[in-house]
């Protein structure tokens, strides 16, 4: 049996990580619905098969994530170690956004809910919102870089102390985030025109569909527009790393 060279190796886990990637952000119209709640449901009758439909799915996202985080950490542990051992406050407000959605599925309609179910919607629109854009802003760091420097004993050191919550001061990871908000809400339109037998409905999703469709697209061009003209990062033989 031969083994796998380098390069085939890394070919290889790129598409596995690449893969997973790709599922999530497509398992995110999970999301995407969630945020539809105060748009798409005008009453509870509404409200109801709208959270009926998307609850059906609700781990999908989470299930995903947590696979994709599997793989960098089989795939590369340098960085799975720099990025979710270290920046592990905008990690720890993604978990904490995706706890609270499980929760509100749970709870929402329980009869001693002392919090009220618009509470729990509420909660279910914050993971819907915020999660998606810390993810996406995450994300964005891979092309940004972080303020982070290795010591004389090859270990991290982080500059800052907010371990990840840094990136919110910078302006351009913004675009990958709020792109992928409005792209998870693309998905939850298109899932719920397809899964929800009301014509009412289908035809406000519809609407929901090309409103952010429009939103989706200068965020994401510019996002593209950003990494394709910013200073790039090279490293040399000896592993020194330079614009």
């Amino acid at each position: 049996m031969h083994s796998l060279s380098l390069e085939n190796l890394q070919i290889y886990w790129w598409f596995i990580v690449s893969l997973l990637g790709g599922l999530l952000v497509f398992m995110m119209f999970v999301q995407g619905g969630q945020t539809l709640i105060f748009s798409l449901g005008k009453d509870e009758l509404k409200k109801d098969m709208l959270i009926n439909s998307i609850g059906r799915k609700w781990e999908l996202t989470f299930t995903t994530l947590v696979m994709f985080g599997g793989a960098c950490f089989a795939a590369f542990p340098l960085f799975y170690a720099t990025s979710f051992g270290g920046a592990y406050w905008v990690w720890l407000a993604i978990l904490f956004c995706f706890i609270v959605q499980a929760v509100s599925y749970e709870y929402r309609k329980k009869p001693d809910n002392f919090l009220g179910a618009r509470t729990y919607e509420i909660f279910l629109f914050i993971n819907g919102s915020l999660g998606v854009i810390l993810i996406g802003m995450a994300v964005s760091t891979f092309f940004s870089g972080s303020d982070f420097v290795l010591n004389e004993h090859n270990f991290v050191e982080w500059k800052t102390p907010f371990r990840g919550l840094e990136a919110l001061s910078n302006p351009y990871l913004y675009l990958l985030g709020i792109a992928m908000f409005f792209l998870s809400r693309i998905g939850g339109c298109l899932y719920l025109m397809n899964n929800i037998a009301d014509g009412e409905f289908i035809q406000n999703a519809r609407k929901q569909l090309i409103i952010n469709t429009v939103l989706f697209l200068p965020f994401f061009l510019g996002f593209l527009a950003w990494i394709l003209t910013k200073d790039g990062f090279a490293y040399d033989a000896n592993g020194v790393v330079s614009l």
